[in-house]
C-alpha cells in the first residue's frame, strides 16, 4: 500500500515495495547533488554510483515519483518547480537537470515552441533557483535537436542566462552507444562551472573510453554477444534474431520521435514470430537494474503500468553515461580544492625559527 509523503507542501507517494536499486560503494569524497527534472532517477542513480549522495529531488509526473519514492524514499521531494526556491534545495556541490525537451525536439511535428513552450520553458524557472543556489557545478540534458531549435537561439539563450549568472559552460553531445549501452541515443549535455573558465573542458573533453568489449573475459575464444542480444536473452532465456539492430537499438521512445516504446519489436524467423520489448527488457537496454521503473498503480488501473513504464524509460537519461559524467565532475572538483589548499600552503608566510 502507498503512502503519501510531504515535503515543502509538495504531496508524492512511497511505494511499499521493496526496492531493489544496489548502493553504490560510497566513494570517499562526500560530495553531493540535487536533482530536478528527476524522472526515474536516471542521472541520480549514475551519479550514486559514481559515490555522491542525493540530496534532493524535484519530479511532477505522479508515476516517477512512485518509482523515485520506491528507491529513494528518504530524500527530500518536491513536484512543481515553479513552487520552490533554493531555500528548498540542500546543500550541494552539483546540480542536475534534464529539463523537458519536447518543444525543442527534432521528432516533433509541425513547428517547434522551443523555450517558449510550456514545458522546455521550465528551463527558465529553473534558471531563476540556481541564480539563487549557486552550486559549484550544474549538469544539464536534453536532446539534441536543442542546439539548432529556433536556428539554435534556443541554445544561445540556455548558455547565455547560465554566463549570466556567473557560469563558464561547456556541451558536448554524446551517444549512450558508447557507454556500453545497447542503442543508439544522442544527447547533449551541458556543463557549467561557476567562475572557473578551464572547469568544462576539464569535465567533458578529456577520452578515456576504449571500445566496449562484449566478451566476459577479453579473450578471443569467449562468445560474443552485442549488449543488446545480451539483455534479450537474459530477460526471455532464449536468443532472437533482432532484425537490422545488430549492435543497437535507436532510441524511439515517445519523448523523442512521437512512438513509444512499445512499438519497438524483436523478432524470431524459425519460429515466425514477433513480439514487442517488454518493460524489463528496455529496462536493461537503458542500463537500469532490472524491475527499476515498477512502481505504483495510478486510480488502481493496474493494466496501465506497463504503458507507464514504457513512457517512462523513453524519457530517461542512460545511468552509464551519467555516471562517467559524474565521475569527471568528481576529478574536477577534487583537483579544484587540492590546488586550492596547496596554493594557500605555499603562501603562508613562514614562521620565525627562534
Amino acid at each position: 500500500m502507498a503512502k503519501a509523503i510531504k515535503k515543502n507542501g509538495n504531496k508524492v507517494k512511497s511505494s511499499s515495495a521493496t526496492s531493489v536499486r544496489v548502493l553504490p560503494k560510497q566513494g570517499t569524497h562526500g560530495l553531493r547533488v540535487a536533482s530536478f527534472f528527476s524522472g526515474i532517477g536516471g542521472i541520480d542513480l549514475g551519479f550514486e554510483r559514481a559515490g555522491y549522495s542525493t540530496t534532493f529531488q524535484c519530479e511532477i509526473n505522479k508515476y516517477c515519483n512512485t518509482i523515485l519514492n520506491r528507491h529513494w524514499p528518504h530524500v527530500p521531494k518536491a513536484t512543481n518547480i515553479k513552487d520552490i526556491s533554493n531555500a528548498d534545495v540542500p546543500l550541494s556541490e552539483v546540480w542536475t537537470g534534464g529539463f523537458p525537451c519536447q518543444d525543442v525536439s527534432l521528432a516533433r511535428m509541425g513547428t517547434r515552441a522551443g523555450l517558449q513552450g510550456a514545458r522546455s520553458g521550465l528551463f527558465h524557472k529553473f534558471a531563476r533557483i540556481l541564480g539563487e543556489g549557486r552550486p559549484r557545478v550544474v549538469l544539464l540534458e536534453n536532446v539534441h535537436g536543442l542546439l539548432n531549435s529556433h536556428r539554435g537561439r534556443d541554445f544561445e539563450v540556455v548558455i547565455r542566462t547560465l554566463a549570466e549568472l556567473g557560469y563558464a559552460v561547456g556541451w558536448r553531445v554524446l551517444n549512450s552507444k558508447n557507454f556500453g549501452v545497447p542503442q543508439s541515443r544522442q544527447r547533449v549535455y551541458i556543463v557549467g562551472c561557476y567562475r572557473d573558465p578551464r572547469g568544462p573542458s576539464q569535465i567533458l573533453f578529456e577520452p578515456e573510453r576504449g571500445p566496449w568489449d562484449t566478451s566476459s573475459n577479453g579473450s578471443d575464444e569467449a562468445e560474443s554477444l552485442s549488449p543488446f542480444k545480451r539483455v534479450i536473452r537474459v530477460a526471455r532465456g532464449e536468443r532472437p534474431v533482432v532484425q537490422g539492430m545488430a549492435y543497437c537499438l535507436y532510441a524511439t521512445s515517445a519523448r523523442h520521435t512521437g512512438t513509444d516504446w512499445s512499438r519497438t519489436y524483436v523478432t524470431y524467423p524459425h519460429k515466425g514470430a514477433v513480439r514487442r520489448l517488454t518493460p524489463t527488457e528496455c529496462e536493461g537496454i537503458m542500463g537500469f537494474p532490472e524491475g527499476w521503473t515498477i512502481g505504483d498503480a495510478l486510480d488502481d488501473k493496474v493494466s496501465d503500468v506497463d504503458s507507464l513504464r514504457y513512457h517512462a524509460l523513453g524519457n530517461a537519461v542512460t545511468p552509464p553515461v551519467a555516471e562517467w559524467i559524474a565521475g569527471r565532475i568528481a576529478n574536477y572538483l577534487i583537483n579544484a580544492d587540492k590546488a586550492v589548499l596547496e596554493s594557500s600552503m605555499v603562501n603562508e608566510p613562514l614562521a620565525a625559527c627562534v
